[in-house]
């Protein structure tokens, strides 16, 4: 090969890479400008089910039922693929058990704060995992009179945990979306009888949700 036909393969090569550089960078454009364009903020409301785990370590066999609750969230895109959710939802009441019969009743307001990864920011189908703080407060806790009398049972009403979350948003129109979301939540408090604590009790839920999303 002479030197010539080198300089010529050469600047082919160069020439060859700069043009997929160009190819890349514009696909990279063209993915920013359609994040942009539909807009940093994504809300989504959604039908979830809690299942909870019902762990106890008082010996009394406690257990809140489980149910299908309404929930927001409010999601903000600080790049194409990072964003922070915010769920939030009323104060839901449950029953609560003991041993299978009711006990009394309380309410929980559990937001939760997420930091999201978005893998396919740019296609129709847009699979995501988020990790985040739970905070619960309990509130409304009656018992029923018997218990009260024979245990003066009380718990306490504030909790903190992790929360761990995986799902996928479904583009069905422009700016609307399918979304399906599983999280797992850290949910406990400690239970006392008579002013001293006597266990804790771990509601440490699996949420499954499906709703609609709007970008804008």
């Amino acid at each position: 090969m002479t030197k010539s036909h080198q300089q010529h393969k050469i600047l082919a090569l160069a020439a060859a890479a700069f043009g997929l550089l160009g190819a890349a960078s514009a696909v990279q454009a063209q993915q920013q400008q359609t994040a942009t364009a539909e807009g940093p903020w994504l809300v989504r409301a959604r039908v979830v089910h809690l299942d909870s785990a019902n762990k106890d370590s008082t010996g009394l066999n406690l257990a809140i039922n489980n149910k299908a609750i309404p929930e927001v969230d409010i999601s903000y895109f600080f790049t194409p693929n990072w964003a922070a959710e915010l769920i939030l939802t009323y104060p839901q009441k449950h029953d609560l058990k003991a041993g299978g019969n009711k006990i009394g009743s309380l309410k929980h307001l559990p937001p939760t704060l997420s930091l999201q990864y978005h893998f396919a920011p740019s296609a129709t189908f847009r699979p995501y995992v988020g990790a985040g703080i739970n905070y619960t407060r309990f509130s409304s806790v009656n018992f029923d009179p018997a218990v009260q009398a024979a245990l003066a049972p009380s718990i306490k009403k504030n909790s903190y945990g992790l929360s761990l979350q995986a799902g996928a948003d479904i583009e069905i129109a422009k700016n609307l979306y399918l979304n399906v979301d599983i999280k797992k939540v850290k949910i406990d408090t400690d239970v006392s009888s008579k002013g001293s604590k006597v266990g804790s009790f771990k509601v440490d839920p699996v949420l499954f949700g499906i709703g609609l999303g709007m970008r804008f």
